[in-house]
């Protein structure tokens, strides 16, 4: 490989190289559509051409740029594509990408307004449309973050400071030892996010009591227990495997009822709320204290992207400040003063952008538009001798095609096969495959494409 003397950030071939970049970024989303959705065994051995030395002197930049291009391009996963169903991934919307690569080019840190005063306004506006879609009470306020696993930790940080407020202990300032303990209710098909989140705010993975579910996962709002206080309800808005939610206005009630906060996991059926066709599914969510969910699901924005809210503002300040002679007040809430992290892209102005450009209606129809496509991809798929294991409702579907070791087949072989890729579970004691629908650009044509190939496979393992 050539290298060159040329100093690091050197302005010499910046536009060409910017050029370079766009060229190979466009020609890439050009092909997403078409190409196998994993990467095929010759392009993954490829990727040893990465791992040499460090160089004592650097590469040539638009040498380093079509290595990653010619290199990393053909061994990664198509989750930009129309046709990934393996986990909730948002393909990243048009104007997502070419709002992500402006921001790129702003370099800003929107940790303190004073460090970028329009990276801070776009936060605060992006929020606001946030809250007033998802039909959140005035006030509510929060912070955009990495992800669902960092969103349930900061409401939940705020819930556990907010509950020990409540019960006398100052936990911001003390800690945890000595305080009162919190009791952690969970429903028995809580996601993973919420358990490492409780682990992560000190309350602990295994110390919370389970309620029983029905069975599409929904927390049973009947004989509910007494609570001691402080507490914490966790609740849940799509599940992972069916995308059911909890019936919030019973299960709310009882939480309020005994002095407990109500935070509500919504990575990504929280949008439900979004849309007058399945907001039913939501009912009554609003009145929680807190809730988790993405902006890289189902509003289809580049990774990362989560969304922390909660109802109290002071709670979430309370629990996330931070103060330093060197730190200048601004004349809003810093960005900082609401999440774990200091330094922070400026995720804000990404979302504004997407909701800027979608509108209330563009958000509404992506999951209308999702709903039916996971409910033609499960009446595909039963048409074909598949069993769907769950009541198709939002944008996920299970299906099971026989036994354990059936199904897993069936699994890898559409995983290899790479027209769709749909992953493994196990819902209710019974193996499934997951399909998830939450991607922009799926269509129609792209589901019963998929659907042809998982009946290909399921006939080949013998149960079609």
């Amino acid at each position: 490989m050539s290298s060159t003397s040329s100093e690091p950030g050197s302005y010499r071939d910046r536009d060409a190289l910017l050029a370079e970049a766009g060229g190979r970024a466009r020609r890439y989303l050009d092909g997403v559509a078409d190409r196998s959705v994993v990467p095929r065994p010759e392009a993954l051995a490829a990727l040893d051409q990465f791992d040499f030395p460090l160089p004592d002197k650097g590469l040539d930049a638009s040498e380093v740029l079509a290595l990653l291009d010619d290199v990393g391009s053909p061994a990664t996963v198509t989750t930009a594509g129309p046709r990934y169903f393996g986990f909730v991934i948002g393909g990243a919307l048009p104007v997502a990408v070419a709002a992500s690569w402006l921001l790129a080019a702003w370099d800003q840190n929107v940790g303190l307004s004073v460090m970028s005063p329009a990276g801070a306004f776009l936060d605060r506006a992006a929020m606001a449309w946030v809250r007033e879609l998802l039909g959140l009470p005035e006030g509510t306020v929060g912070s955009f973050v990495s992800g669902a696993t960092m969103a349930n930790t900061t409401c939940l940080a705020a819930a556990r400071d907010g509950v020990l407020t409540r019960a006398g202990w100052d936990a911001a300032r003390l800690g945890l030892v000595g305080a009162p303990p919190i009791q952690v209710v969970v429903g028995q098909e809580v996601h993973t996010s919420v358990s490492k989140a409780l682990g992560l705010v000190g309350l602990g993975r295994d110390r919370v009591l389970r309620l029983p579910v029905d069975d599409q996962g929904r927390i049973l709002a009947e004989d509910l227990p007494k609570l001691e206080s402080p507490a914490i309800v966790c609740l849940q808005a799509g599940n992972v495997n069916s995308g059911a939610s909890d019936p919030f206005v019973p299960l709310i009630e009882w939480a309020y009822s005994q002095g407990a906060w109500a935070h509500v996991d919504g990575a990504f059926g929280l949008w439900a709320a979004a849309c007058p066709e399945v907001a039913g599914q939501v009912a009554g969510v609003e009145s929680a204290d807190s809730w988790a969910t993405d902006a890289h699901k189902w509003l289809n924005t580049t990774y990362d992207c989560g969304i922390a809210l909660v109802r109290d503002g002071q709670v979430l300040y309370e629990a996330m400040r931070a103060g330093a002679a060197y730190l200048p007040a601004g004349k809003d809430r810093d960005p900082m003063s609401l999440s774990p992290q200091a330094s922070q892209r400026a995720r804000g102005a990404e979302v504004w952008a997407v909701l800027a450009a979608l509108g209330r209606d563009g958000v509404a129809e992506i999951v209308a538009r999702h709903v039916a496509l996971a409910k033609r991809f499960a009446a595909g798929l039963t048409a074909g001798g598949a069993k769907v294991l769950n009541d198709v409702q939002l944008n996920q579907v299970v299906v099971s095609f026989g036994d354990t070791s059936t199904t897993d087949a069936v699994v890898a072989a559409v995983q290899r096969e790479g027209t769709c890729w749909c992953g493994p579970t196990t819902w209710q004691g019974q193996r499934g495959m997951r399909v998830s629908v939450s991607n922009w650009a799926t269509t129609e044509a792209d589901v019963d494409r998929s659907v042809a190939a998982i009946l290909r496979a399921m006939r080949q393992a013998g149960t079609g």
